[in-house]
């Protein structure tokens, strides 16, 4: 097979595990740390945000998709209006330093207030009053309004990644990154992302333990609510860790506009004005955007499909929030081992090898082939013919153990092989395509994937009204949404391959016409 063009000038072992220049580190190494930084926070809040709202007195998984649909959604809505009134009148880097102060504000008066003052808070008697009026299917509904402050720390937590570090930071990256830096560096992201997943896993259990500790003697609550203090302490250290960062690396390419494709100051001059109503026409005008649009809605769908199955099951396993919590930071232990074995051996090398489209391929087959193993043991579990026990586990820990294999495993490609073919999906568009596609699909779209997934299980709790009897419904749609995967993927990946080739053929005759 022919040797990659990106890769000439190292070494075989060199062009394998590290094929970076040595004038190139200035530029890799702090958007490396900041990757690390910020999917440390968004490792870290994500298992917070689950434990929180599932483990608490009377909720459960059922309340996600309605969490999701109601205020997930429309608040994706409003942050994406945001964004763009404030690209339109800041420039990217300071977009990033308002939005992100905004996030941590929120965190830390989520810490000093709202929490602690959660009983005085949160909306029982009203929501005793709406379970007397509303069908037993919105009892997810009445669970998301009672406890409100955990509603919003799980959707903001939740906008991190889709905000802060999907639209914000990933679109400065691809901005900053040309095509065949972007084969041989994200990969290298991939690995520093995977391992804050590890670095956040060790943190919370390290957290938990020493909470325990300290407070020798007293309930699991109390532990709980000191270890969940000093998680969100750390949550806020790191993000201003990052923009400290982010701050240094815009001042870097600021004064070395080589390393970018185009110097911070051009940008600024040529910089267009857009709207929400632009963004969205933009999408549906666009055969290359439509597939981009189909790829991350129909992956969304499929996880959130799966995961609430898979949260309903490991809440009836562990209904204790420390242990919930415990266990959910050692899936992302082993999510991030997975996933960075998966960044070294397999995503840089098989898109530089493979190409786009194979590359692409590989998450909508690992999620066909673990969603198998999963909805086979939950339908044994919910089967009245089976033994309570198989082996030395019971049937409720197999579901459990499945859907973790499931979760670690889509969580591994998705941070990997799916991130990195979608993020190199956006480099051979204009900055204006960028910013339009960037807004609309990782602003909108990838909320729509998630509440499409919420929508489809209120619909079946009004006529299931548990997850058990929805479970056949819901392994048909997932595999009709797997196979409009597959076909969007490989639709774009045909026209991927014809704008690269056209991208490379305006360079060249760009820099025939300068050395004439």
């Amino acid at each position: 097979m022919a040797r990659d063009s990106s890769v000439e000038g190292f070494s075989k072992w060199r062009a394998f595990f590290w094929p970076v220049h040595r004038h190139e580190l200035k530029k890799l190494i702090p958007m490396l740390c900041i990757f690390f930084l910020l999917f440390f926070d968004y490792n870290t809040l994500r298992c917070l945000k689950d434990t929180l709202v599932v483990t608490a007195k009377g909720s459960g998984a059922e309340v996600i998709p309605f969490i999701k649909v109601w205020v997930m959604f429309p608040m994706s809505i409003v942050l994406t209006w945001i964004f763009i009134k404030l690209s339109n009148k800041f420039q990217r880097e300071y977009v990033f330093y308002i939005i992100l102060s905004a996030f941590i504000c929120f965190f830390i008066s989520f810490a000093l207030f709202l929490y602690p003052y959660r009983e005085q808070l949160h909306c029982h008697q009203f929501a005793n009053q709406l379970s007397n009026w509303l069908p037993q299917g919105c009892w997810g509904f009445i669970q998301m309004l009672r406890y409100w402050s955990f509603t919003l720390f799980y959707v903001i937590s939740e906008l991190w990644g889709n905000i802060i570090i999907f639209l914000l930071f990933w679109g400065f990256a691809n901005q900053s990154t040309k095509i065949h830096e972007a084969k041989r560096f994200y990969g290298l992201f991939g690995v520093g992302i995977n391992i804050s997943g590890i670095a956040a896993g060790q943190c919370s259990i390290l957290a938990t333990k020493w909470s325990q500790y300290f407070q020798k003697g007293t309930t699991s609550i109390a532990n709980w609510e000191t270890s969940l203090l000093w998680l969100l302490s750390i949550v806020v250290g790191t993000a201003l860790i990052a923009m400290a960062l982010f701050y240094y690396l815009n001042r870097l390419l600021q004064r070395n506009p080589t390393l970018t494709e185009q110097s911070v100051s051009a940008k600024k001059k040529t910089k267009p004005q857009f709207s929400m109503r632009e963004n969205i026409r933009y999408l549906f005008s666009s055969r290359y955007m439509l597939c981009l649009v189909l790829i991350v809605v129909t992956y969304n769908i499929v996880i959130n499909l799966v995961e609430i199955m898979w949260k309903h099951s490991l809440r009836e396993l562990y209904p204790d929030p420390t242990l919930y919590n415990l266990f959910m930071n050692k899936v992302t232990i082993w999510t991030g081992i997975s996933a960075t074995l998966a960044s070294f051996f397999i995503s840089g090398n098989s898109l530089r090898i493979f190409g786009w489209t194979k590359t692409a391929l590989i998450t909508p087959i690992i999620l066909s082939l673990t969603s198998v193993g999963f909805f086979l043991s939950f339908f044994l579990k919910t089967s009245s013919f089976m033994p309570e026990t198989l082996g030395s586990l019971s049937l409720l820990q197999w579901v459990v153990f499945f859907g973790t294999l499931q979760n670690c495993c889509s969580r591994a490609a998705k941070y990997t092989v799916f991130d990195e073919t979608k993020e190199i999906a956006f480099i051979p568009l204009s900055y204006e395509e960028q910013v339009k596609g960037k807004a609309a699909v990782d602003g909108i779209c990838t909320r729509l994937g998630k509440s499409g997934g919420s929508i489809i299980y209120q619909g079946l709790f009004l006529f299931c009204s548990t997850i058990a009897a929805s479970a056949p419904y819901v392994s048909i749609i997932l595999i009709s949404m797997l196979g409009i995967w597959i076909a969007a993927a490989r639709d774009l990946g045909k026209q991927f391959q014809s704008r690269t080739e056209e991208a490379k053929q305006l360079e060249n005759e760009t820099l025939v016409s300068v050395s004439s």
